[in-house]
């Protein structure tokens, strides 16, 4: 799991915006870009490349 202290201080590397951290799969979401970066040993790889395009609008919540 990742430190409470890193969360605080990272950011997305495409807009500076946020980044939500989920537990599962682990790996930090931009809303704002739609990008979710992976967590792999408790490191964030903060790659562009390395980011899943995520699909949908941000905040989509299927069955609503």
């Amino acid at each position: 799991m990742i430190s409470q202290e890193l969360l605080d201080i990272l950011v997305c590397p495409v807009c500076k915006g946020d980044l939500k951290y989920e537990k599962e799969p682990e790996r930090l979401i931009c809303a704002a870009c739609q990008l979710a970066y992976p967590v792999k040993e408790d490191i964030p790889i903060m790659l562009v490349d390395e980011a899943e395009k995520l699909e949908g609008p941000p905040d989509h919540k299927s069955g609503a």
